[in-house]
């Protein structure tokens, strides 16, 4: 059910405030603002869903959209923000009117996304005669439309500021918050990036038309709304203002659940909440962070200790769009380059705000998440991998060419009982569900289950048991999953891929293959037979090798020719060949201070 109105009258007056539309002559406009539609479309309305006929093109007068797409999970996705002035729809002036089916009849192409109403929003509809109109009279219109649909899907830039949340609603779980002194933090650490910020509170905006909401939108880099939880009017008006909602909450006490009154806020009802946890001095935690994130119904949760500082700096790049992501991928011995990345990356002082990967990657990611620093990072990776082999507890196969035993007990060794949601970074592993064929992305539950799922590699590691799921390695479908990273935040994203490099696997040994025993026999346990490096690459090896590397913002590809997947113990080469690489492609963007290169330890 559409729930918005749909008048047919001359609204060339307000075209003109649509900049894109600026240079189409004024006859021509008449012409198309008399056969326009104007549309409000109320908070949590609905503009278009996917694979409904496309047969206009719109533009957001005031307010401001959401578009959403369907994972291959079935799951819904949030793409971004629509605001004043973009344009919606726009794939159909180019697909429309196409014989799409083969009967030699044009057709409109279906919508490949929904689009709702993040808050009370005009709109203009134009029909696909009106757009060719314009078209017609000022041609550049088709350049810009093409840069913005390029920009949408991911091809140019990478990074689309406009589609970042820029009003934040900020709530607070108890008396004992002041959001207040939070709000003006976050200002401060928003101003030293060169961002604006405004702060509204009840006095200042609980009698304020929406129009007022859409002039600090369009004024000021990030609007921050500050309210307390509770069945009041600026409650209700603040949250559905919000293009993200902040839920604050103390480390030290219990959610109660559900832990916010019923409202209509579209931010709600479409997961855009995340909840802070304000840790007080004593550090004492009163329950799981999942338990808050299931209270609020939200997707993200960040940790804040004290206040000013590098807490309230994250969160402020995560308010600009300009955090930073990094994505590790699988590739067994390979991941140690990794190690190098992350040292690059604090060398030139490049924050890291959301990391994340597959197999070993994830491994590593789970290493800087658990907020270590290098030399920390460094002993333990070296006394679960490299010191002896974690593989090498081998067995006769039945689901598994090793017991998995080893593996185990280094994971519960170094991780212990931490959770994800414990993590001082927001994380998250892939792993492959074998019972669907889907990607499962590990974000809440304990750090070492996750990590034990995602380094499963079929036919080496026994695979996890998790209820009804059989679990194995994230590699299996995503071994970069970049995209997994584009969702979680819409900021930067640096990705460290070794998935591409040749695999030394030697031709003489299956040619004329040694039995199990006689392998043995010659090589003792510590080698793992060739089998070992079969199953690593063929759970590794990938049909789109292009896949995720056009969605980076910063591609680092390690030099590893001399690195084998099973290769543990050459850690320290593999360490620095990841070091060279991450300054190369950092320089080469323009990111982080100037750093002189240093060798590995």
């Amino acid at each position: 059910m559409r729930m918005f109105r749909n008048m047919k009258l001359d609204i060339t007056p307000s075209l003109k405030a649509i900049a894109f539309l600026k240079d189409v002559p004024a006859k021509v406009m008449r012409a198309a603002g008399q056969e326009a539609s104007w549309f409000c479309v109320p908070a949590g309305g609905t503009l278009f869903l996917r694979n409904e006929p496309a047969d206009k093109i719109y533009f957001v007068l005031s307010g401001a959209l959401g578009a959403f797409r369907v994972n291959p999970n079935g799951q819904s996705e949030f793409i971004g923000h629509i605001r004043p002035g973009e344009p919606v729809g726009e794939m159909s002036m180019f697909l429309g009117g196409i014989d799409l089916d083969g009967d030699g009849a044009p057709e409109d192409a279906p919508h490949t996304s929904s689009v709702y109403a993040l808050r009370d929003s005009e709109i203009v509809g134009f029909s696909r005669e009106g757009w060719r109109r314009m078209v017609k009279s000022e041609p550049e219109l088709l350049e810009q439309m093409i840069r913005i649909i390029l920009r949408r899907v991911g091809r140019e830039g990478q990074r689309n500021i406009s589609a970042a949340p820029k009003v934040f609603t900020l709530v607070a779980t108890s008396p004992t918050i002041d959001l207040e002194l939070r709000a003006e933090a976050l200002k401060a650490s928003l101003e030293a990036l060169g961002k604006s910020a405004v702060i509204v509170g009840e006095s200042k905006g609980a009698e304020k038309p929406a129009a007022f909401f859409d002039q600090l939108d369009q004024n000021n880099d990030v609007v921050i709304l500050i309210s307390t939880i509770g069945d009041t009017r600026w409650y209700r008006l603040s949250v559905r203002q919000a293009d993200r909602i902040w839920v604050f909450g103390r480390a030290d006490a219990k959610p109660s659940n559900p832990l916010m009154p019923e409202d209509d806020s579209p931010a709600r009802e479409l997961k855009l909440v995340d909840v802070v946890l304000l840790h007080p001095g004593d550090n004492r935690r009163a329950c799981r962070p999942v338990e808050w994130l299931e209270a609020a119904g939200a997707s993200r949760l960040f940790h804040w200790q004290g206040m000013s500082g590098p807490n309230c700096d994250r969160l402020a790049r995560v308010m600009a769009g300009v955090s930073v992501g990094l994505i590790l991928s699988g590739g067994g011995a390979r991941a140690y380059s990794h190690i190098g990345v992350v040292r690059a990356m604090r060398d030139r002082g490049i924050p890291i705000d959301f990391v994340g990967g597959a197999s070993m990657g994830a491994v590593v990611a789970g290493c800087v998440a658990m907020g270590w620093d290098d030399a920390e990072i460094e002993r333990r990776i070296r006394k679960a991998f490299v010191e002896t082999n974690p593989l090498g507890d081998y067995t006769l196969p039945v689901v598994g060419m090793v017991k998995g035993l080893r593996v185990n007990a280094r994971l519960k060794e170094h991780f212990g009982e931490a959770e994800i949601g414990d993590l001082a970074l927001p994380f998250f592993a892939t792993s492959t569900n074998l019972m669907t064929g889907t990607q499962r992305i590990h974000r809440t539950g304990r750090l070492r289950d996750a990590l034990r799922a995602t380094i499963s590699l079929p036919g080496i590691l026994p695979p996890v048991v998790d209820g009804n799921d059989l679990l194995v390695d994230g590699a299996v479908l995503n071994n970069f999953p970049v995209d997994v990273m584009r969702d979680m935040h819409r900021g930067f994203v640096i990705g460290s891929d070794v998935t591409r490099q040749p695999e030394g696997l030697k031709i003489e040994e299956f040619e004329k293959p040694a039995g199990f025993f006689s392998w043995v026999l010659r090589h003792g346990f510590s080698n793992p037979p060739p089998i070992a490096g079969i199953l690593m690459r063929a759970a590794t090896i990938r049909a789109d090798t292009q896949f995720g590397r056009d969605i980076t913002d910063v591609l680092i590809l390690p030099e590893l020719a001399e690195t084998e997947l099973r290769d543990w113990e050459n850690y320290e080469a593999t360490v620095e060949s990841g070091y060279q690489a991450a300054l190369l492609a950092l320089e080469e963007a323009g990111m982080g201070a100037s750093a002189r290169p240093q060798p590995a330890k």
